[in-house]
């Protein structure tokens, strides 16, 4: 039998970052105490030999749970749930329909949602873009429409319970609309639903301020390119 001590999980993240604070979100959701270790990316940090034997794909978050490596944010966050729910499975629920259900809201957030935020500001961050294209605002706008549906008969993005779906898209979406506004009379039920999110008692130190952190990075840059 093992006598060492089981460490937190060490979660490699940057704060201001949708895919990391939908981790740190799934955490605090699960009642999990991470190890945060900070990855500059604009520095290279994700680029050392050290992390690419981590990571090959050198993308953040990665999370290394007492050596069990897991990257991707969205298979981070259904790796803690399984592990770490015990018997409340509500955030990712073993039922495979309700699973599979789960998992076609996190592949929209993936495919759909922040590919295009990704287009919006990280030409800003990273190749010094002084203005967000129109065309790039209006496509990221038109990804929102399709979660409106998701919620018609819902509370919650895939059903009347709060899950890993809601937590990863949030983050992404409530730093969208910083950039691509949410048109409230447009989209009615995800206006509410950002509010329900917005009220969880670890959202806000878990997703707005970093959230905060990246609107004010990326604002401030245009302001000053277009001077």
């Amino acid at each position: 039998m093992s006598t060492g001590l089981v460490k937190k999980p060490v979660l490699y993240y940057a704060p201001r970052s949708p895919p990391c604070r939908a981790v740190q979100l799934t955490a605090a959701a699960l009642g999990l105490e991470l190890d945060l270790r900070p990855v500059n990316v604009k520095a290279g940090e994700h680029m050392t030999a050290e992390f690419l034997k981590l990571n090959p794909q050198h993308t953040i978050p990665v999370l290394d749970d007492n050596g069990v490596v897991v990257s991707d944010s969205h298979v981070i966050c259904s790796y803690l749930a399984d592990k770490y729910a015990g018997q409340n499975d509500e955030l990712y629920p073993k039922n495979e329909a309700q699973r599979r259900l789960i998992d076609a809201r996190l592949y929209y957030d993936c495919g759909h949602l922040f590919p295009r935020l990704r287009f919006i500001v990280e030409p800003v961050i990273y190749f010094g873009v002084a203005q967000i294209p129109e065309d790039r605002i209006t496509y990221m706008q038109k990804a929102y429409d399709g979660l409106e549906h998701c919620l018609t008969a819902a509370t919650y993005l895939a059903g009347d319970k709060l899950t890993i779906a809601d937590l990863c898209t949030v983050a992404t979406v409530t730093t969208a609309a910083a950039f691509a506004p949410i048109e409230e009379a447009k989209y009615p039920r995800l206006t509410e639903w950002i509010k329900r999110m917005e009220a969880l008692p670890y959202y806000e130190a878990n997703n707005q301020q970093g959230l905060d952190m990246l609107v004010q990075l990326v604002k401030g840059l245009l302001a000053e390119r277009q001077t």
